[in-house]
């Protein structure tokens, strides 16, 4: 269990970044903790207390616990308390940090999921968020993952899904990744639809040197970021992860996790396309999307096969939205779609002349940056953006 108390961590630094630091003297919960920062590829600095000032040698890490080393030669100096990356407050500690400076990127980590004090305690320290152990391992792994990556806010995530089949949310897909990339964001496009056919074909590269899905379907535990994507082919200056076409493998709900985690940590934006059939990798993903885009064609049937993909998606994803695609049935508009739907709307698809001859001729939808394909991704991503920005979440 993660809960969140008040604001982001403090922005990191462009590179990697020391370690983070660990106030604990329950060495059960010391080796939990030392197990997931090695998971993460990180080097803790440990302390029963909150550090006066980082020392000159590294001989302040001094843990209760056998697993606790010191730092490697040639390792980032310990920050301290005011300057680590992220604070790992131990529940025990927490009377004893109490005093200390009011900083940011502070975890309060327990174990005891009925103890209702937890949280006055985090509010006492000003603990940004509460974490309890074994529920939210895989969130600090990913966080503590975050601050040895360098990483700032990850990437704004975007999953489009069909309303029916051949609602036209591959196309949308591609050409909000297309546009993304065109306007000089890291971008990201991720096939999550093993049956689709390969997204890799719709942008023309399906020959095209990189990793596919069934090479992570062995992956467990973190994927690094940056690995991830120099790995990826890449076409139309965004990466782009897709099937092949040999025998479908089913790729693990946990590697799903692990690499949708890693593309995320890269900043700019991810795009996924999603297939209508709800399963436990999909559910993995819709957890780690911002935003959800239903693509429904403008008729009655379309809208009630979209209320029943609404209503799955719902369950998981709090921010889905309805895109509208003509030509419209008599008595049906974009507003009168997403009224029925009771989902807000975020336009109408445009209509692009020449798109199959386009996509026939291995040029990918959104191509023509003056196009009204182009100028309603382009809207999307500037609203998006800003109000991610506003609400000081995910963006790139």
């Amino acid at each position: 269990m993660t809960g969140t108390i008040t604001h982001d961590p403090p922005p990191a630094a462009g590179g990697r970044q020391s370690g983070p630091l660990i106030v604990t003297e329950d060495p059960d919960l010391l080796d939990d903790l030392l197990r997931l920062c090695a998971a993460a590829g990180a080097t803790p600095e440990v302390h029963h207390s909150v550090p006066a000032s980082p020392p000159s040698t590294p001989s302040a890490l001094t843990a209760t616990t056998s697993s606790a080393s010191l730092s490697p030669p040639g390792s980032a100096r310990p920050a301290g308390w005011e300057a680590a990356p992220l604070v790992l407050v131990g529940d025990d500690a927490a009377r004893r940090v109490r005093g200390a400076v009011r900083r940011r990127g502070v975890v309060l980590v327990g174990r005891d999921q009925d103890d209702s004090g937890v949280w006055q305690r985090a509010v006492e320290i000003g603990a940004d968020h509460v974490l309890m152990l074994p529920d939210g391992e895989q969130w600090l792994v990913d966080r503590i993952a975050d601050v040895v990556e360098g990483v700032g806010r990850p990437a704004l995530t975007v999953g489009v899904i069909g309303g029916r089949g051949g609602a036209g949310a591959s196309t949308l897909a591609c050409a909000l990744a297309v546009t993304s990339a065109r306007e000089g964001l890291r971008s990201l496009l991720v096939d999550a639809d093993p049956m689709g056919g390969g997204l890799d074909v719709l942008l023309g590269g399906e020959t095209a040197d990189g990793l596919r899905w069934p090479a992570f379907a062995a992956s467990r535990g973190r994927v690094g970021g940056g690995a991830l994507e120099e790995s990826l082919p890449e076409l139309h200056s965004l990466r782009v992860l897709s099937w092949d076409r040999g025998d479908c493998v089913a790729v693990p709900p946990q590697a799903v996790r692990a690499v949708l985690a890693a593309a995320r940590r890269r900043s700019g934006t991810v795009v996924v396309d999603l297939p209508r059939r709800i399963d436990d990798g999909v559910a993995e993903i819709l957890a780690q999307l911002d935003v959800g885009i239903l693509v429904v064609p403008a008729d009655l049937r379309a809208v009630a096969a979209a209320g029943r993909v609404a209503a799955a998606v719902g369950m998981v994803l709090g921010d889905l939205r309805v895109a509208v695609r003509g030509p419209y049935t008599s008595g049906l508009d974009d507003r009168e779609v997403a009224r029925l739907l009771g989902l807000p709307l975020v336009g109408e698809v445009p209509v692009e002349s020449g798109l199959l001859r386009a996509t026939e001729s291995r040029r990918p939808p959104g191509t023509p940056s003056r196009g009204p394909l182009a100028r309603f991704c382009r809207g999307f991503w500037e609203r998006a953006l800003a109000d991610s920005e506003g609400r000081g979440g995910s963006a790139g």
